[in-house]
C-alpha cells in the first residue's frame, strides 16, 4: 500500500460501485413489420412501387417486346397464357392496354388473343387493385371529401358492378386510375373483377380484331374494328361531358 505524501490527506472518498454507474436508456427497437402498420408508411410504399413500375416500363419498354420480341418456340394455348401473365403485369405498371391488345390480336389471332388479353386484363386490375388496397385505402379514404371524388365513391361503393361495368364498356376512364378508385372505394373484389371481365370484352375484342388484321388495313374486320374503337370513343366522351355538366349543375 503506498505511503501517502507528507502534507496531504489520504483519499477516504469510497470506490464507484459497479452497480451505482448509470446505464443510458435503452431504446426500443421497432420491429421491421410494424413500419407496414401505418397508413402513410404504406402509402409511401405503394408511391415508391407505382414510380418503380413505371420507370422500368420508360426504360425497357415492355410492349415492344411482347409484340415484336416474343419467343418463336413458344405457340399454342400456353403462349397465351404465358402472354397474358405478361399481359397483367404490364398493365399494373401503366403500359397502354390498347397497344397490348393489339399485340394479342397480331400474335395470336382475333379469337385467341381476345383469350390472352381478357385474361390479362382481369390479372392486372386484380394486381392494382389489391396494391390500392392494401398500401392506399387507409390513407386516402380520409381526403375523398371534393364533390367529384365524393360522388365517385358513391358510386362505386353502393353501385359497385353497374359503375364498374359502365367504365370498362365506355373507355374514357384511364385503366390505372379506375383501379386504383375502385381499391380506394368499399367495392368488393367479386363485383370489380366480374365487371371488369365482361365490360372490356367489346373494345378488347376490336382491338384484337385490328392486330390481327393490321396487315389488312383496308379490310372490311379492319375498318368495322376501327370504326367500333372510334365510336366508343366518341360516347365515352359524351357520356363524360353529360356527367361534368350535370354534376355543375347541382
Amino acid at each position: 500500500m503506498p505511503l501517502p505524501v507528507p502534507g496531504t490527506l489520504p483519499d477516504r472518498s469510497p470506490a464507484p460501485c459497479p452497480a451505482a454507474v448509470s446505464e443510458a436508456p435503452a431504446v426500443p427497437v421497432r420491429p421491421s413489420g410494424a413500419v407496414l402498420r401505418s397508413p402513410g408508411s404504406r402509402l409511401a410504399l405503394l408511391i415508391a412501387v407505382l414510380v418503380c413500375a413505371g420507370v422500368a416500363v420508360l426504360l425497357y419498354e415492355p410492349q415492344r417486346l411482347l409484340a415484336s420480341g416474343w419467343p418463336p418456340e413458344l405457340s399454342g394455348a400456353g403462349a397465351a397464357a404465358v402472354f397474358a401473365a405478361a399481359y397483367g403485369l404490364c398493365t399494373a405498371a401503366f403500359v397502354p392496354r390498347p397497344l397490348l391488345n393489339l399485340a394479342a390480336g397480331a400474335l395470336f389471332g382475333a379469337q385467341l388473343g381476345l383469350a390472352a388479353a381478357l385474361g390479362g386484363t382481369v390479372l392486372g386490375a386484380g394486381i392494382a387493385f389489391t396494391l390500392g388496397r392494401v398500401l392506399g385505402q387507409d390513407a386516402l379514404r380520409p381526403f375523398v371529401r371534393g364533390r367529384w371524388l365524393a360522388a365517385a365513391d358513391g358510386q362505386l361503393s353502393h353501385h359497385g358492378f353497374r359503375s364498374m361495368l359502365a367504365i370498362r364498356l365506355f373507355p374514357g376512364v384511364p385503366f390505372a386510375a379506375a383501379n386504383y378508385c375502385a381499391a380506394v372505394s368499399r367495392m368488393g373484389y367479386a363485383p370489380f373483377l366480374l365487371a371488369t371481365g365482361l365490360g372490356s370484352i367489346p373494345n378488347t375484342a376490336a382491338y384484337a380484331v385490328a392486330g390481327s388484321q393490321a396487315t389488312a388495313p383496308t379490310s372490311p374486320a379492319f375498318l368495322g374494328a376501327t370504326g367500333f374503337i372510334v365510336l366508343t370513343g366518341l360516347a365515352a366522351a359524351v357520356v363524360a361531358w353529360r356527367k361534368r355538366h350535370r354534376l355543375h349543375s347541382r
